[in-house]
């Protein structure tokens, strides 16, 4: 653990650790260049869990809204980009347990599955369904993974949870994901 502090440490410029407690202790202009050197970041971040790029441009104000008031608790010895993803992953998850989890469809689209049969749109249709009825924490980790396929090492660092946590939540999702499958009579 020592170790990869210490490595940790080596891997930032002296200029970046001073711009880091020059943030941490409040200055507004290190707080502005860490912002125009993460935010393409953050926000693809967020892209990727809510998979909306109208909310996610909010997000993105809202995390470093965040960072912003949580800037005493970060630690200028250790990276930015993880402790802002983290938390734009929790602003993401909190996003996406207030978004309502059933999808509609327009009359056009049901029209469209009935008249033209095509299977393979309806299954699209239910499979976002199903992702969209898993708990938001589940949904995350599965598009992060499943869809995203990213790392599990980066999931969990990004959620500050183990990466045993991140496949127990994968598993979890796969298996509800199924469930709700099999109940729109699509077999997995």
């Amino acid at each position: 653990m020592m170790a990869a502090q210490t490595e940790a440490r080596t891997q930032f410029s002296t200029a970046e650790i001073e711009t880091l407690k020059r943030f941490a202790a409040g200055d507004l202009s290190a707080f502005e260049m860490l912002f125009r050197q993460h935010q393409a970041q953050v926000y693809g971040w967020i892209v990727r869990v809510v998979r909306d790029t109208g909310a996610a441009e909010d997000l993105t104000i809202e995390t470093f809204w965040r960072i912003y008031r949580a800037r005493e608790r970060f630690d200028p010895e250790r990276s930015f980009g993880a402790w802002a993803r983290r938390i734009a992953t929790n602003v993401a998850i909190d996003h996406l347990k207030t978004v309502p989890q059933e999808v509609s469809y327009s009359a056009e689209a049901v029209r469209a599955v009935e008249v033209d049969s095509d299977l393979q749109q309806h299954i699209c249709w239910q499979t976002e369904r199903a992702f969209r009825q898993l708990p938001a924490k589940l949904q995350a980790v599965a598009k992060l993974a499943l869809v995203d396929e990213r790392p599990y090492e980066e999931i969990s660092e990004s959620l500050g949870i183990s990466v045993g946590a991140v496949k127990s939540r994968v598993f979890r999702a796969v298996r509800l994901l199924r469930k709700k499958l099999k109940q729109s009579g699509i077999e997995p």
